[in-house]
């Protein structure tokens, strides 16, 4: 009896979790990504970093580069695809898109990396559609990136 209660309560608290994940999704139209030639601010309703607001706790650093813009671009995408579970999902001139699938739950996280006009920095983003509780994960998985691109010496 209580083997077959244990197992309603596992089945019931996955079931809210996973519809919670689907109802509150936050997945941006292309045209919402970049405003005013940065990417967006963390919201606070989920698991955040980004390369702007330097006093926030969602503050990471830039990742500059000292290559031409395009092979730097051409070598974070070669990067992007050895990062595990995530691909790259959209792909313009100055701008980046990719999605990392979680490990355990399956929740995705957006990556984002925006080559900033007249510059020589990349902005970064991640951002988990659904989770407020990553664990410092998408801090992690940017600094793994990050210390990608320094090895190659980008």
């Amino acid at each position: 009896m209580s083997r077959y209660f244990l197992s309603v309560i596992l089945v019931t608290i996955f079931s809210f979790f996973s519809l919670h994940s689907i109802a509150s999704g936050t997945e941006l139209r292309e045209s919402d990504r970049i405003i005013e030639g940065h990417l967006l601010p963390c919201p606070s309703e989920v698991a955040c970093v980004v390369s702007l607001q330097e006093e926030s706790s969602y503050y990471i650093d830039p990742i500059s580069y000292h290559i031409e813009r395009n092979k730097a671009k051409e070598i974070l995408l070669k990067v992007l695809t050895v990062v595990p579970r995530t691909k790259v999902i959209e792909t313009k001139d100055n701008y980046i898109l990719a999605q990392s699938k979680g490990k355990f739950w399956g929740r995705m996280d957006d990556l984002e990396f925006y080559f900033t006009p007249n510059s020589s920095t990349r902005e970064l983003r991640s951002a988990s559609r659904s989770n407020k509780f990553d664990l410092g994960l998408n801090r992690r998985r940017l600094e793994q990136i990050r210390l990608a691109l320094k090895e190659l010496n980008v």
